[in-house]
């Protein structure tokens, strides 16, 4: 309970401090799309045995981050569960020291529900 209280506390400190260092004009679905990211990095972290901790933040807002600047608006769900997918796979192997697989598999779970959101 304890750790998923930090998690959430560090989340919302990130979306906080992305915020304030992204505020343009036009970063609305950027930020959007990091925040579903770090939600379902959250949620897969849990899922596949992993504790819930801000490396599985980083690694789904950063499959958000992806998603959005690659991806864009006619991408389609395998598309951005792919770029999900390659984008949690590299971004975690550089936070943590989980699977190969299982980073692969929250950036794309965060690729795919931000295009299934987003439509």
């Amino acid at each position: 309970m304890k750790k998923t209280l930090t998690t959430l506390l560090m989340t919302g400190l990130t979306s906080v401090t992305l915020g304030s260092v992204l505020a343009a004009p036009g970063s609305a679905q950027l930020l959007e799309n990091i925040g579903i990211g770090a939600g379902a990095g959250i949620i897969t972290g849990t899922v596949v045995g992993d504790d819930a901790g801000l490396d599985d933040v980083i690694n789904g807002g950063a499959a958000g981050a992806a998603v959005e600047v690659i991806g864009g608006e006619t991408s389609s769900v395998a598309e951005d569960a792919a770029i999900g997918a390659a984008t949690g796979a590299v971004v975690g192997t550089i936070t943590n020291d989980d699977s190969f697989l299982e980073n692969a598999i929250q950036g794309g779970a965060a690729g795919a529900l931000i295009n299934i959101l987003g439509n």
